[in-house]
C-alpha cells in the first residue's frame, strides 16, 4: 500500500467511513449462489505470490530489471490463464510515462535565528525530496512559518494560512488533520467531532500529499510536515524511504510549480527546531486545534541544497479482459486493479537490501490472476466485459492508476465498478471482512450479500484515522467518479484469541511494511484469503450481471461526479 499521489482537483468531503451499508440496498442479483461459483486456489495465489516476490524480481521497482521481470510474468500469465489483450491495440500493455529523481548530495538543513544555528542531518533529523524536473534544487534563506495542519476547509470554516502570503517561504505542518474535540459530549475523555474533520476518520486533508498541494499551491518555497508515529500511521523508517528515488508522471510544465523542497522532520528535529525559535513545539501543536489559530512566524530561515539524478522511464501498466458475453452489455465494463509494483532495492536492514513486497502487493497481484481464473471457469460467463489491470508505480504516488484514470483505456462513463486488491489477508480465516469507506456505495451491498453466504459480516475500517481511501489505486477511479470498492483484512479470526487481528496488524505495520522483511513466510495460512477472494470475484460478477449499474450513496462526495459523467 503506498504513497499518494496528488489528484487533479482537491477533494474535500470526508468519507462516511464508519457507517454502516445501507440495509435497503440493491438487491445483488443471486442467480449462481456463492458456494456454487468457482473455488479460488490458495495454492495458486501462493505459487504466484513467490514468484512475484522472488529476490530475482529485485523489489519490482519500476523501471528496472524487476519491471522487466514482472511484466513478463503478468502478461504470460494472463495468457495462460486465456485472457484477451486489455488494451484495444492488441497487446497486454499500456505504456506510462514516467520520470524518475533520485536526490544527490544532500546538504544538511541549517535553520539559522538571531545568530544561532540549528544544522540537521539528512535521513537522520529530515527527509527531502523534490518534484520539480530540473537538476539543482536550492532552498537560500527561506523564511519559517509553523502552519498547523496547513490546511484550507471553508466547509469546515477553517484556514491554517489566514490570508499569510507564503510565496518564497518554507511552511512546517503537522501531520494528519485537526484532531477536534466534541465539546458537546459528556463522554470521558470526550471523543472527536465527527462533524469537523471526519472525527476519526482521516479526510484527504490529512493525507501528506493535500500538504504538499497546498503549499504549491499558496507558492511556498518549502514544505516540511512533522512526522509522528501515531497519527501518521507508520514509523519515521518508512518516511526515509521517500529520500531516494522518486518517480512522477511527466507533466508539460516540468513540475515548476511545485514547492521547490517537500520534506519531512522528525519530532525530535522539529522539537529542536521550535526550541531555537523560542517557541515551544507542544503549545504550538495545541494552539493548531482552533479553528481561530493563525500562523506563527517562527523568525528563523531555513537553508538546503542537493542536486537531482534524472531518467525517464516507459513504464507499463498491464492489462487484459474477458469480453462479456451479452452483445447489448459487452461494452460496458467491471474493473480489478492490483498494483504490482514495490520499493526495489535499498537500504540494507540486517544486510537485506531487496524490498521484495511479498504481501505489499505481489499478494494482490496473485489474488487477481486467480480471480481471473475464476472467472474463465464460470457458467454463464459475465454479460458484462471484465477488465484486469495490474497497475505500476502505486508506492511512488498511485501513478500507474492515475495515468490510467486520466487516459482510460474503456470509456469511464461505461465502467461500473472497480474493485481494487492491495494486500491480502495471509493469516488465517474471520468471521468478518473490512471495507474501508464501507457504507459510500452500492458495492457495499453486494460485498455484505456474499459474505453473508459465508456467514460473514461486514465491519468499517478499524484505523479511519490513517487515511487508508486515499492510499490506493481504487481512489483514483473514486475521484473520477467509478464507484470503487476498498476490501481489507477481517479483524476477527476464527479460532484465535482476541486481538490476535490488531497484534497482527500491528507487527505488520511496525515491523513488515515497506521492509526487506516482507517476504512470504512459513507460517501464512491463506484460507482467509480465498474466502476473501470469493467474495470479490462474486460482487464483480454479481455487478456485471445485474440489470443497472451500482451508484454513490446519497452524500457521498463522489457521486457528483458520476452523476456529470452520466449527465444526470
Amino acid at each position: 500500500m503506498g504513497r499518494m499521489k496528488r489528484p487533479a482537483s482537491i477533494i474535500v468531503a470526508v468519507l462516511v467511513a464508519a457507517s454502516c451499508a445501507a440495509p435497503g440496498g440493491p438487491p445483488a442479483p443471486k442467480d449462481t449462489p456463492l458456494a456454487d461459483l468457482p473455488a479460488i486456489d490458495t495454492n495458486a495465489i501462493l505459487a504466484d505470490t513467490r514468484a512475484l516476490s522472488a529476490d530475482e524480481f529485485e523489489g519490482r521497482e519500476p523501471g528496472s530489471p524487476g519491471e522487466e521481470k514482472t511484466i513478463a510474468y503478468l502478461t504470460d500469465a494472463a495468457k495462460k490463464i486465456g485472457l484477451e489483450p486489455g488494451n484495444p491495440d492488441g497487446t497486454y500493455i499500456q505504456k506510462v510515462p514516467l520520470v524518475g529523481l533520485t536526490p544527490e548530495k544532500i546538504s544538511p538543513l541549517v535553520v539559522k535565528r538571531s545568530g544561532k544555528t540549528l544544522t540537521l542531518k539528512h535521513h537522520d533529523q529530515f527527509i527531502a525530496f523534490s518534484q520539480r524536473v530540473t537538476d539543482k534544487i536550492d532552498l537560500n534563506d527561506s523564511e519559517l512559518v509553523f502552519a498547523g495542519y496547513g490546511v484550507q476547509a471553508p466547509e469546515y470554516k477553517w484556514d491554517d494560512f489566514k490570508g499569510l502570503d507564503v510565496k518564497g517561504k518554507t511552511i512546517v505542518v503537522l501531520v494528519g488533520d485537526p484532531p477536534v474535540v466534541d465539546a458537546a459530549s459528556t463522554a470521558t475523555p470526550k471523543p472527536l467531532d465527527k462533524k469537523t474533520f471526519g472525527g476519526d476518520a482521516m479526510t484527504y486533508y490529512g493525507r501528506w500529499t493535500y500538504k504538499y498541494e497546498k503549499a504549491a499551491e499558496l507558492g511556498a518555497a518549502g514544505v516540511l510536515i512533522v512526522h509522528e508515529t501515531g497519527p501518521a500511521g507508520y514509523p519515521f523508517s518508512v518516511v526515509q524511504g521517500f529520500g531516494g528515488q522518486r518517480f512522477d508522471l511527466i507533466t508539460p510544465d516540468k513540475n515548476m510549480g511545485r514547492a521547490a523542497v517537500q520534506g519531512w522532520l522528525s519530532l525530535e528535529a522539529a522539537t529542536a527546531l521550535m526550541k531555537l525559535a523560542g517557541q515551544d513545539y507542544d503549545k504550538l501543536k495545541a494552539a493548531a486545534l482552533s479553528p481561530d489559530f493563525k500562523p506563527v512566524s517562527l523568525g528563523a530561515t531555513a537553508s538546503m541544497n542537493f542536486t537531482q539524478m534524472q531518467r525517464t522511464v516507459d513504464s507499463r501498466n498491464v492489462i487484459a479482459k474477458i469480453t462479456g458475453a451479452d452483445p447489448a452489455l459487452k461494452n460496458e465494463y467491471v474493473i480489478y486493479s492490483a498494483h504490482w509494483d514495490h520499493l526495489g532495492i535499498g537500504d540494507p536492514v540486517n544486510g537485506d537490501k531487496i524490498y521484495n513486497g511479498a504481501v505489499d502487493n505481489a499478494s494482490g497481484s496473485a489474488m487477481t490472476l486467480e480471480i481471473a481464473r475464476a472467472f474463465k471457469k464460470v457458467q454463464p460467463q459475465p454479460k458484462r466485459s471484465i477488465v484486469f489491470l495490474w497497475v505500476t508505480a502505486e508506492e511512488q504516488g498511485l501513478l500507474g492508476s492515475g495515468y490510467y484514470a486520466s487516459f482510460p483505456l474503456y470509456p469511464l462513463a461505461k465502467t461500473l465498478a472497480n474493485i481494487n486488491i492491495d494486500e491480502i489477508n495471509p493469516w488465517g480465516r474471520t468471521k468478518d471482512l473490512t471495507i474501508v469507506g464501507l457504507g459510500a456505495s452500492d458495492l457495499d451491498d453486494y460485498t455484505r450479500d456474499a459474505a453473508a453466504e459465508q456467514g460473514r459480516v461486514l465491519k468499517p475500517d478499524a484505523e479511519p484515522q490513517k487515511g487508508f481511501y486515499y492510499r490506493s489505486d481504487h481512489f483514483n477511479f473514486a475521484k473520477h467518479g467509478v464507484p470503487a470498492l476498498d476490501p481489507d483484512d477481517g479483524v476477527d479470526f476464527i479460532g484465535k484469541p482476541d486481538g490476535y487481528g490488531k497484534a497482527k496488524r500491528e507487527q505488520w505495520s511496525n515491523v513488515d511494511y515497506h521492509q526487506p522483511s516482507d517476504v512470504v513466510k512459513s507460517d501464512w495460512d491463506l484460507t482467509g484469503a480465498a474466502e476473501d477472494g470469493k467474495v470479490l470475484f462474486a460482487v464483480g460478477y454479481r455487478v456485471a450481471n445485474a440489470a443497472r449499474f451500482p451508484e454513490w450513496k446519497n452524500g457521498n462526495e463522489f457521486k457528483a461526479t458520476r452523476d456529470k459523467m452520466l449527465g444526470r
